[in-house]
């Protein structure tokens, strides 16, 4: 039996679709009351719990054999995020504690690679150290922070890996991620304002793909980047337009000025509820190093991800369908 934590998440429900797809049982941890909808109709065992709550995680561990804990806090806004500290560091050492007690075969621990170094240059990989003290954003340092837990755990007798996905995209997106949010908005015929930049994104289904792979074939306390492919922001806007067939007005945005308008973003968002897109994190997370390997992966995993307009057709088709669903009701 495998335990996936957050398996109502993104990448939580494609991971459980490719375990099922692999014959394996499933039970998904979801907090008390969550929005499941992503997981409706697939046959496996739901268990409430929280990764903050000790005695639900004990529960929820009885019988497993593997874990993969992807449950997690994603915020691309500026300042301190206590629950996000409480659910990625807190909540880790939780589980850690609850699989070393239960005696789990093995964990993989979905990181991210913004957990790693910003300060590195040349070519990103494995090399690169975790860095709890990331100036870059809140979510960095305690994803830094729980996976300099999770290779502690390894060095107490815990059996785990650790996977670093680099920014994730693909279909089965019910939660609409920052990602996903800005795609779709794509898929309006109207002018948008973007700014230059690139970043390396790789499909949701690869993300699964590699850890499942890095639970079978990963070595114990090692790290693997799962990337994909360095594409710019532009490229992929058209990449979106060309699936569906029409386009519209792209309006650049001086980088200056976009980091001038990121003083006010915030505010707007956390006043009228909207999904994050354009924030200092995001501005310079497309200015950043895009320049990441996945070799390691590769050679020691057999990961091999698809190529970015596959993911992108696929995505389109996933969001147009959903919408279509959504008329006909």
């Amino acid at each position: 039996m495998i335990l996936v934590t957050g398996a109502a998440g993104h990448i939580g429900n494609v991971l459980v679709r490719e375990l099922l797809k692999d014959g394996e049982k499933v039970r998904a941890l979801v907090l008390p009351g969550e929005d499941i909808s992503s997981l409706h109709g697939l046959k496996i065992e739901i268990c409430e719990g929280n990764v903050l709550d000790p005695v639900s995680l004990e529960r929820a561990l009885r019988g497993i054999d593997y874990v993969y804990h992807l449950a997690g806090v994603i915020s691309i806004m500026p300042g301190q995020n206590e629950l996000m500290r409480r659910v990625n560091v807190d909540g880790t050492l939780n589980v850690l504690a609850a699989a070393k007690k239960a005696r789990v075969k093995r964990m993989v621990y979905t990181s991210s690679i913004h957990a790693l170094s910003r300060d590195w240059k040349g070519k990103i990989d494995e090399k690169v150290p975790f860095d709890p003290c990331n100036q870059a954003g809140e979510y960095d340092r305690t994803k830094a922070q729980a996976s300099l837990a999770v290779l502690q755990a390894v060095k107490e007798g815990l059996d785990a890996v650790i996977v670093c996905p680099t920014g994730v995209i693909g279909p089965y997106d019910y939660r609409d991620s920052e990602m996903g949010s800005l795609l779709r908005t794509w898929l309006r015929k109207r002018p948008h304002l973007l700014i230059e930049g690139a970043y390396d994104f790789v499909d949701v289904r690869d993300v699964a793909r590699g850890q499942i792979l890095a639970c079978r074939n990963g070595r114990k306390g090692e790290v693997y980047i799962l990337s994909g492919r360095s594409i710019k922001i532009m490229q992929m806007k058209q990449m979106v337009q060309d699936v569906i067939g029409r386009h519209s007005l792209t309006i650049k945005v001086p980088t200056w000025l976009a980091k001038f308008g990121c003083a006010f973003t915030p505010w707007y968002y956390r006043l009228f509820g909207k999904i994050p897109k354009f924030t200092k994190y995001s501005i310079e997370t497309v200015q950043s190093n895009s320049d990441i390997s996945h070799k390691k992966a590769k050679k020691e995993l057999g990961y091999n991800p698809r190529e970015m307009l596959e993911t992108i057709a696929d995505t389109v088709h996933w969001w147009l369908a959903r919408a279509e669903q959504g008329r006909s009701r």
